[in-house]
């Protein structure tokens, strides 16, 4: 991530954001489809819902007039893939964790999107070359890297602050009812880097049958003190309320309730697994061209770009990083709030899609019978 340095750094940058968002209209309203048509967008809800809504939904909508429906889920390709094998279509657009999008393909429930169909970086890159590793997929478009991260109230902790995901897992220093995710993803890797497995090695241990025992064994050392959440919004809640002492959540909830609810949460950014924010088409919608151009919108610099005025994810393309800016409300340099900002990444693993695409289905059944002991 660049530093904002001055005056006429950020002058530039808003130029160059403005230039960009511009484009973004013109790719937008150029042979779009006709006024009145509507899309449903499947998304996260939320901050980050609230965020894509002035990011892009809107834009998107003021400039071909297609309405968007927004509604909400927690994740997963169920609902999906009873809407494709039922061909009973009510969904378009969907916001995807990267598994899910490769995992989707696979299955032939995601409509393939391909860079042609998506517009340059905003200083002219080819999509191939602009975006992030990871963050173009045959069937997904990156649109945002975000972060699972644990946090703590500050006001709720007395003493000894944690500053590694170690103490995460250390209930005798820091006693207390820890907030996980109701899913493997991330909690397996926290538990090995928790256990002292090298960030090189996460994914070579857990393809092991000993690393898969390691990992469920570790998160048996606090299974008794966990409170599951399954929507992002939970933790931040759940540590403002006192519920728990710590809790995984996303970076950007944590960041909302920090600098706009003024939450004494902290980050502790030790450990963190990056992720990159998919945008997918469900197979055999009605309205293919329609979610076409929104995934287009929605995938430009400009788009991007807006978003991490609202939240504090980084774009995931090449071009998007000199535009992070200021906090559209607030005014608050948002580079330091981004995973990707180099204070934050030195102990971080990247999520290894290829491995979660090709195991997910076993690490699902495992973890719900690990939940039911």
């Amino acid at each position: 991530m660049s530093r904002i340095a001055g005056r006429s750094a950020s002058a530039g940058r808003l130029a160059a954001l403005a230039a960009a968002v511009a484009a973004a209209t013109l790719l937008a309203s150029d042979c779009g489809p006709p006024p009145g048509e509507s899309l449903t967008v499947i998304s996260w809800g939320g901050s980050y819902a609230r965020a894509i809504t002035r990011g892009y939904l809107e834009p998107f909508t003021a400039e071909t007039g297609i309405e968007i429906r927004l509604d909400d889920y927690n994740g997963g390709l169920a609902q999906v893939r009873a809407q494709v094998e039922t061909g009973n279509i009510h969904w378009d657009v969907i916001d995807l964790e990267t598994p899910d999008a490769v995992s989707g393909c696979d299955e032939g429930i995601l409509e393939p999107i391909g860079p042609a169909r998506l517009a340059p970086g905003s200083d002219g890159t080819p999509p191939e070359d602009d975006f992030l590793p990871n963050a173009l997929l045959e069937c997904g478009v990156g649109t945002s890297l975000y972060s699972n991260v644990y946090a703590y109230n500050a006001a709720r902790l007395t003493g000894e602050r944690p500053t590694t995901l170690e103490d995460f897992f250390d209930l005798k220093r820091f006693p207390g009812r820890r907030g996980l995710r109701r899913v493997p993803f991330a909690n397996l890797e926290f538990a090995l880097i928790a256990d002292g497995v090298p960030l090189d090695e996460v994914y070579a241990t857990l393809d092991t049958p000993e690393g898969l025992d390691r990992a469920f064994r570790k998160l048996d050392t606090i299974k008794d003190q966990v409170v599951w959440w399954e929507a992002g919004a939970q933790p931040p809640q759940m540590l403002a309320d006192g519920e728990v002492v710590m809790s995984t959540a996303y970076n950007g909830r944590i960041f909302n309730a920090q600098n706009l609810e003024d939450q004494p949460l902290v980050i502790v950014w030790d450990g963190q697994v990056l992720d990159v924010g998919q945008i997918g088409i469900v197979a055999g919608t009605p309205d293919l061209e329609a979610a076409l151009d929104l995934v287009r919108f929605a995938s430009t610099t400009a788009s991007m770009a807006a978003v991490s005025r609202y939240i504090a994810y980084s774009p995931a393309r090449r071009s998007g990083a000199p535009l992070v800016s200021t906090h559209a409300d607030t005014g608050i340099d948002m580079n330091p709030h981004m995973p990707a900002w180099p204070a934050n990444t030195r102990r971080a693993l990247q999520n290894d899609w290829a491995w979660w695409s090709d195991h997910m289905d076993e690490m699902n059944e495992r973890f719900s019978a690990w939940l039911a002991r």
